[in-house]
């Protein structure tokens, strides 16, 4: 094969077009073997990718990025990649979106169409709300982050919102980026997302978990609350109270090879967990542990019933103060290890 098919690919991301590869003297029954023998990906009409590429990419953020720079590729008007797409391309931790569209924005008046996996957006938006990442034009944080919460609700929002902050972006960024869309379709969801927004989540399971708990009606969480035990410092992961929760993945217990963080055995992790779970009892506080699974259905109903029993519980044995020694023992852990 011509040697310019593959510094094509390697020039333009892993992908060639149709008309690229016919230009290099590929030609469509070529093309349709490479297709049938499974060594092209087809990732839109006329744009390929090398099998061993498609296959190695993930469905979260790797193929809908490669998804949409296919997109990008044939299209000739002005455009900007933003909502999901933009999040991609800028690493936000976003939550999967039932309908996994291309977003595109282009100036003009609010509106929306979908043709062929791209979801087109016209909107306004400032010059400077546009930044470039490896060779795509993308809206910036601030502004993918409140357009994910007006496209698709507050639980969306904050977990994106909740990202662009722990990228960096301030609260008034985001502010600043909601203003003009006083009578825009969302709005209002996008400021509620804004308010609840915390940097302190390290993840989407923990801002999700912040507002499971938020939704019980004992105030407003706090993130990674530091605490020095017996054999070291331990940050929990949301704190209400003298009761702390820690949130559980499927990915914590699994080796890389499958898709989680473990490196080490399940059992010595989980004996772990043991451990700090009992050394967080002994400073006089509740535990409880939360699921991803806890999120949706019938258990997130079942899941707040067993977190509100657990804090009652905690409240009638410790109170709803956090010991002082406590207090100052946090503040004085998190300026230490911010220095």
């Amino acid at each position: 094969m011509h040697p310019g098919v593959q510094a094509t690919f390697a020039t333009n991301h892993g992908l060639i077009t149709r008309a690229e590869a016919l230009d290099l003297d590929v030609s469509p029954l070529d093309i349709t073997h490479l297709v049938r023998t499974g060594q092209w990906a087809i990732v839109r009409r006329g744009v390929y990718a090398e099998a061993a590429l498609w296959e190695s990419l993930d469905e979260y953020a790797g193929r809908p990025l490669l998804r949409a720079r296919a997109a990008v590729r044939k299209m000739r008007r002005t455009w900007v990649l933003s909502h999901d797409s933009a999040a991609h391309a800028l690493g936000m931790s976003i939550l999967k979106p039932d309908e996994p569209f291309v977003h595109i924005t282009r100036p003009g008046f609010t509106g929306a169409w979908t043709e062929f996996g791209v979801k087109h957006h016209l909107a306004r938006y400032l010059p400077e709300q546009v930044t470039a990442v490896d060779g795509l034009r993308v809206l910036d944080l601030a502004r993918t982050a409140v357009d994910i919460a007006r496209e698709r609700g507050v639980e969306h929002g904050v977990v994106a919102c909740d990202a662009a902050m722990r990228m960096g972006t301030p609260r008034a960024a985001l502010v600043a980026a909601y203003e003009p869309m006083r009578s825009w379709r969302g709005v209002r969801s996008v400021r509620t997302a804004v308010e609840l927004a915390d940097p302190g989540a390290q993840n989407a399971h923990e801002s999700l978990g912040r507002m499971l708990v938020t939704e019980l009606g004992y105030g407003r969480p706090e993130t990674q609350f530091p605490l020095m035990t017996a054999i070291g410092p331990v940050w929990c992961d949301i704190r209400i109270g003298c009761h702390m929760i820690e949130l559980d993945g499927r990915i914590t217990y699994l080796p890389p090879e499958r898709g989680g963080i473990a490196t080490r055995p399940v059992e010595d992790v989980v004996w772990d967990e043991k451990k700090r779970e009992r050394l967080i009892r002994d400073e006089g506080l509740g535990v409880s542990r939360v699921y991803w699974e806890d999120y949706w259905g019938a258990r997130r109903i079942e899941a707040k019933a067993r977190l509100r029993a657990d804090i009652e519980e905690t409240i009638a044995r410790f109170g709803t103060e956090l010991p002082e020694r406590l207090v100052r023992q946090a503040v004085e852990m998190r300026a230490r290890w911010s220095a």
